[in-house]
């Protein structure tokens, strides 16, 4: 019970810690945010624990600057929706199937449950037995070959009976034969006794002796009967077991067949079960399609942990949220609608992002997010460590392309070349190698290098996506446009799409070739940008930045067509 409560423990530590995530597609600045505040915030408030998390796969460039820092990825969370794990879940301990009816239903009683699990000592579950199942079992224990059917042990009859075992060795044996009410007569008593059978006797001699004659393979003498030196010889030499008991011949006839045990009457078979990852959603149907009060839940080895009920399910702990990177629902995380967003550290336009409370809303127009974690570091007078300064000068350079993009300010280039003395590294041949290691497409499916950086986005009743790949190499751009190029079609159709545009932009000389796909994409992005098309490419000279340049222009445009 002490290692339920321990993981239980733990689960509830780890559901508490409010999450800091950034976008579905998480770039370098999303994924370093996210760390660097979450340590920030844990300095300043360590009692309220934050743990950084992504929404999505990381991409190359952001793979090089966790490893060079030596830091692990964050947890990935690609649907904060609630699950099993945000609720309260109750600790019931698994039982042992050999645990007998009797006690199942004391367990049941002093707990308040009216199912228990039945677990081996590896914590698998093996089956569920509830109060119905207890008083069918009950029913069924006027049979008097139940003990028998049901494989009882010796030790769970003596436990039922509150009995001594005063001839023979009941080890690791268990019941055969029928339950007997040795009553009447020894003539009467001989004629319903077979070899092997469990007789229930008093203290009268001659009964006792005649289911000895009679080759009873145990005896039950009841109320305290006393059991003369020369019946207890007879019983040993015929190899019957004797138990004596303080309870009465009725009660003994009435109780006996409870010690059966509970794997003979559990459901084993198509069991109901969640996992800590089971959506809430879908476990509340499921327990609406039921007449069942507690189910089990398993953990994420498939363990036995506990049980929850509909009750439950109304003491539901929703995920609590620090958006960074992002304010947008189409760019947030499955589910995001199901969690309560406490904080939203962004330098984009603001979207629509809807809470069900009032929330500390930062958004200052900087070319990273990080420059703002960056300010709030210096605000509190909190020192930044090597590592973490590393992370947020990544960022930087990553958002502003080396300080080329037109989102980048003044603000943010201070700040990076503070975090690089801090960091101790050279920013510009840092900031080389990290492009060149983030354009590197070897070994990458079309898909992964879509998705590497890659955005949806609203105007009106339109949808459509941005991505950018950023290149400090011809090599390395051309090879990327060849890979995500053909698949750009497929991406819109799966994510019903009416756009989608993807810039391949060129760091060292400031342009953009851009790739379309959509019904009207390409006549679009010629008049967005007074642009010529050649062979399905779009060059952009100087527009390098996706917020500032391309999709405040694509939507002014989209704007212009729906009037």
């Amino acid at each position: 019970m002490g290692e339920m409560r321990e993981i239980m423990e733990r689960q509830t530590v780890n559901r508490r810690a409010v999450k800091v995530i950034g976008h579905r597609n998480p770039d370098t600045d999303s994924i370093c945010s996210a760390i660097a505040y979450s340590n920030l915030k844990n300095i300043l408030d360590p009692e309220h624990p934050c743990k950084p998390c992504r929404a999505g796969l990381l991409n190359r460039e952001t793979e090089f600057v966790l490893n060079y820092f030596k830091v692990p990825a964050p947890q990935l969370y690609t649907d904060v929706s609630p699950r099993i794990r945000d609720v309260d879940i109750r600790a019931a301990q698994g039982v042992d199937g050999e645990m007998s009816l009797r006690r199942a239903w004391m367990t049941m009683r002093d707990q308040q449950l009216d199912t228990l699990c039945v677990v081996d000592g590896e914590e698998n579950l093996k089956g569920v037995i509830t109060v119905k199942d207890v008083a069918t079992a009950n029913m069924d224990g006027m049979d008097p070959h139940s003990l028998e059917i049901a494989g009882t042990s010796y030790e769970n009859l003596i436990d039922i009976l509150d009995g001594s075992v005063l001839v023979g060795d009941v080890t690791g044996k268990r019941v055969e034969g029928r339950i007997i009410i040795g009553s009447g007569s020894a003539e009467q008593i001989e004629k319903s006794i077979s070899p092997g059978d469990i007789v229930i006797v008093s203290n009268r001699s001659e009964s006792q002796l005649a289911a000895l004659e009679m080759d009873a393979g145990c005896m039950v003498v009841c109320a305290g009967g006393k059991v003369p030196r020369t019946i207890c010889m007879l019983a040993e030499e015929k190899g019957c077991i004797v138990i004596t008991t303080e309870i009465s011949t009725y009660v003994a006839g009435q109780i006996i067949s409870q010690a059966a045990p509970i794997r003979h009457y559990m459901t084993s078979k198509d069991l109901l079960t969640f996992t800590l990852n089971t959506p809430v959603e879908s476990a509340s149907k499921i327990m609406a399609s039921v007449r069942f009060r507690y189910f089990p839940v398993l953990d994420d080895d498939g363990k036995y942990l506990g049980v929850v009920s509909h009750r439950n399910m109304m003491n539901l702990h929703k995920k609590q949220l620090i958006l960074v990177d992002h304010n947008e629902k189409g760019q947030a995380a499955e589910g995001i609608e199901q969690a309560e967003v406490l904080e939203i550290i962004d330098h984009h336009r603001i979207g629509a992002m809807e809470t069900d409370g009032p929330v500390y809303f930062r958004n200052v127009p900087v070319g990273c997010t990080c420059t703002i974690v960056y300010q709030m570091y210096r605000e509190n007078g909190v020192d930044i460590d090597p590592t973490i300064a590393g992370l947020m000068l990544s960022a930087i350079l990553s958002d502003t392309l080396m300080f080329r993009s037109p989102t980048c300010t003044p603000i943010d280039e201070r700040a990076a070349r503070h975090l690089a003395e801090l960091a101790g590294v050279d920013l510009e041949g840092y900031a080389d190698t990290m492009f060149e290691h983030g354009g590197d497409v070897s070994g990458k499916t079309a898909a992964e290098v879509f998705n590497g950086d890659y955005k949806i986005f609203t105007s009106g009743e339109v949808r459509f996506g941005v991505g950018q790949g950023i290149y400090m190499t011809e090599k390395n751009r051309k090879a990327a446009q060849a890979l995500v190029g053909p698949y750009l079609s497929e991406a819109r159709t799966k994510q019903q799409l009416d756009y989608i545009f993807y810039m391949f932009t060129d760091v060292r000389n400031s342009f953009t070739e851009l790739l379309m796909t959509g019904p009207g994409a390409e006549e679009l992005a010629c008049k967005t940008f007074g642009a010529e098309i050649e062979n399905g490419v779009v060059t952009l000279p100087g527009v390098v930045s996706r917020k500032k340049q391309m999709v405040p222009s694509l939507i002014n445009a989209i704007k212009l067509e729906q009037e």
